[in-house]
Formats: structure tokens, C-alpha cells, sequence
């Protein structure tokens, strides 16, 4: 594991915003992320009906960005936070992180500043517990640099402040093609806000830290112990997620397209169960991604990329955290990279970032099954939906 403190750079970038319609104060407003290359913009504000499952194709707002693709919301949502998953070749080279505010009564989004990432395609961002920093994953597309976890501070106004810790680890090098390096997908604190778990594609590996900024504020991430969690050879790591409780947490793994469940106390994460999204597959239909639970805490929704594009979905043992499958459903579209459960829980959206739509399916808040489909709308490359809540 390799550690370092990194003096405060310079703030780079700008970005502009552009406003259209007020939003209807009975509908909930839907925040799109999106990848640029093509005809998308940026980030997208828009009107999502929680009677109807219609999103209205009329944008609120446009949010003018490279590849916004990931979207973080402060706890109070008085704060967005935006990766740009920027790097070599692309219109804007350089990865960054952006701060928006977001206005109490109307959501109308305004930049606050934009810092470097110091790494090449920041692909995921998290807030800490006591929202005083923003750990970002910057993935690495190419082997060199490869793959790190950078730390920002976070003012109380939102404010992001230059990078102050980064962390890199060595890769397992399994897949030739994929892992001759570091590729940090995603980083979450623990319930308690004590820990913060790494995870990278390239490593095969989560990395464990202790979070404690008081005591150190230039290097709040320490190695904890065990410092790493194992996972099988080739099996590409990618998003964790805690049960409600904080008793159990789930993984996919984006290369083996699997799930594995952990019993979860005090930084500890002990497997107990591992389940098969593609079982007897070929490995072009492996491509385990985004993973949510429904707010009653007894579902868990996981997509499947590659050739399959399905959403699985699984009951929850409340006392293991064991999954038991109940559906697969195809999503109607091609890589499925994110998706969102609606407010209300009787809608499912569907981020088809290669088919350049958002799909929306009723669900049954009961059985958890996912029913009809009931809007598709034409989005260029989504790859993040997030719900702003009413006031």
C-alpha cells in the first residue's frame, strides 16, 4: 500500500449552466449524468411524475460539463457532487470533481468551484459520515499511471479543496488484459463513518482504512487491520453496499459477474455467501455493475452488463443478509451502467448508457418484482441517475 500527502494545486476548469422550466412542485426532480463524447451535454435536471413513472423530456436544467458521470448528493442534498471522468484522448484530458449547490426550494444547480482529480477517469465519488471530506475513485483506463483513491476536503458551504492524501495499490495482474494495474472502482464509508473501503478492479482486492481526520487532518485515511479483503483471481471488484443496518454488505464483481455478501462489524468484512449473476455465460455476458436495495431494506437489485442486460432481483435474509433470487428482467436496452429505485418505490429507472435511454418499469413495493415497462426516454449515454427529495 502506498500513502502520500499531497500539498494543495491549483483549481482548474469551469463549467456554465443553462435553465428552462420551473418544476411542478408535485412531481420529484431526477438528476442524469452523462458521458459527452456524443451529443449529451452534461448533467440534466428533469421532472419525474411518481403517479405515472413519466419523465419529462423538457430538461428543468442542463448542466454543462465533460462527462459528468457519477453524481454524489450531500446527506442534506443542499450539495452536488460531480466527477468529470476525463482523460487522455478525450476533449478534455485532465479528470476533475465538481461542486454544485443546489437551491433549497427550486433545485436550480450552481457551481460552486472544480478541482483536479489528480488521477485519469474519476469514476465514482463518496461523502464521508461527517461530510468533511469526498473520497474519489480515479480508474485509470491505461496501465500508467494506473488506478488511485484520492481524499478532498469539503467546507461546510461545499467547497471542495485540493487533493490532500492519495492511495495506490499493486494490481494482481491476473487478466492481462485488464489488471496489469490498479483500477479503483468505487469507495464507501461504513455505516459508523469509522472506515473506508476501497475497491479495485485491478487488485482483485477492497483496501480497509480507518477514517479519522481529527486526529490527522493532512492524512485522514490510515491503513486498518487487516488493511485488504480478498477476492477470488480475475474477479474485478467494483461497488459495495451496506445493508441498513450495518450488519451486512454486498459487492459485485464486474468481471466474474458475481455478488458477494459479508457479514459486517468493526472494519471487518467476513464472506458468507456468493452468488452467480452469468452462471454459464461466456465471459462476454459477464458484467456485474450497479447494485441498490429497496428502502424497506428487503430487496436487492443488481444489474448484469455484457451480452445478458438484465436486472436480477433478490429477497434479503434479514438476520445473514443472504440473497435469494426472485426475477430476472431484461432492461430493454444495452449496459445497463446505473439505474435508481424512484421515492415513491414503485418505479425502477434504467440508465441503457450503449442504447442511449432511460427506461422506466413499474415495481411491486410488496413481492419486489419488477413489472411493465412505462416510459422510455431518448438519453445520450446516461450513466447515473440520482432523485432530489422534496423539501
Amino acid at each position: 500500500m502506498r500513502v502520500r500527502k499531497l500539498w494543495p494545486l491549483l483549481m482548474a476548469g469551469s463549467v456554465g449552466a443553462m435553465g428552462f422550466q420551473v418544476a411542478s412542485a408535485d412531481d420529484y426532480q431526477l438528476l442524469v449524468g452523462s458521458y459527452t463524447a456524443g451529443q449529451s451535454q452534461g448533467t440534466y435536471r428533469l421532472n419525474f411524475d411518481a403517479a405515472t413513472g413519466q419523465i419529462n423530456a423538457k430538461p428543468l436544467q442542463v448542466v454543462k460539463s465533460e462527462n459528468p458521470s457519477w453524481l454524489t448528493l450531500s446527506k442534506d442534498q443542499r450539495h452536488l457532487f460531480v466527477v468529470n471522468e476525463n482523460g487522455p484522448g478525450q476533449v478534455d484530458p485532465v479528470g476533475r470533481v465538481s461542486s454544485y449547490a443546489i437551491d433549497p426550494k427550486t433545485h436550480e444547480l450552481s457551481l460552486i468551484n472544480q478541482v483536479l482529480s489528480l488521477g485519469n477517469e474519476p469514476t465514482h465519488s463518496s461523502v464521508s459520515g461527517d461530510a468533511s471530506h469526498l473520497f474519489v475513485s480515479n480508474y485509470s483506463v491505461a496501465e500508467d499511471p494506473g488506478g488511485t483513491l484520492a481524499v478532498l476536503p469539503v467546507g461546510a458551504d461545499g467547497k471542495l479543496q485540493p487533493v490532500v492524501q492519495m492511495s495506490s495499490h499493486p494490481s494482481s495482474r491476473v487478466n492481462p488484459e485488464r489488471q496489469m494495474s490498479a483500477h479503483v472502482h468505487s469507495t464507501v464509508s461504513s455505516p459508523d463513518g469509522k472506515y473506508v473501503f476501497s475497491n479495485d478492479l485491478g487488485a482483485d482486492k477492497i483496501f480497509v482504512y480507518r477514517f479519522d481526520p481529527k486526529a490527522n487532518p493532512d492524512l485522514p485515511l490510515t491503513a486498518a487491520t487487516p488493511a485488504s479483503v480478498q477476492l477470488p483471481p480475475g474477479s474485478g471488484p467494483r461497488h459495495l453496499l451496506f445493508s441498513a443496518d450495518g450488519e451486512h454488505a454486498w459487492l459485485t464483481m464486474e468481471m466474474s459477474a458475481q455478488v458477494a455478501v459479508f457479514n459486517y462489524k468493526d472494519g471487518k468484512l467476513e464472506q458468507t455467501q456468493m452468488i452467480e449473476l452469468a452462471a454459464g455465460q461466456p465471459t462476454s455476458g459477464k458484467a456485474a455493475a450497479a447494485l441498490h436495495a429497496s428502502a424497506d431494506g428487503k430487496f436487492l437489485y443488481v444489474s448484469n452488463r455484457g451480452t445478458a442486460n438484465q436486472l436480477l432481483v433478490f429477497a434479503i435474509d434479514p438476520a445473514t443478509g443472504h440473497l435469494k433470487e426472485l426475477q430476472r428482467r431484461a432492461v430493454e436496452g444495452d449496459h445497463p451502467r446505473e439505474f435508481s429505485l424512484d421515492p415513491s418505490g414503485k418505479f425502477l429507472l434504467i440508465a441503457n448508457q450503449k442504447s442511449n435511454q432511460i427506461v422506466v418499469v413499474e415495481r411491486d413495493a410488496k413481492t419486489g418484482l419488477l413489472g411493465k415497462t412505462v416510459h422510455k426516454l431518448p438519453m445520450d449515454a446516461p450513466s447515473d441517475l440520482k432523485f432530489l427529495l422534496r423539501q
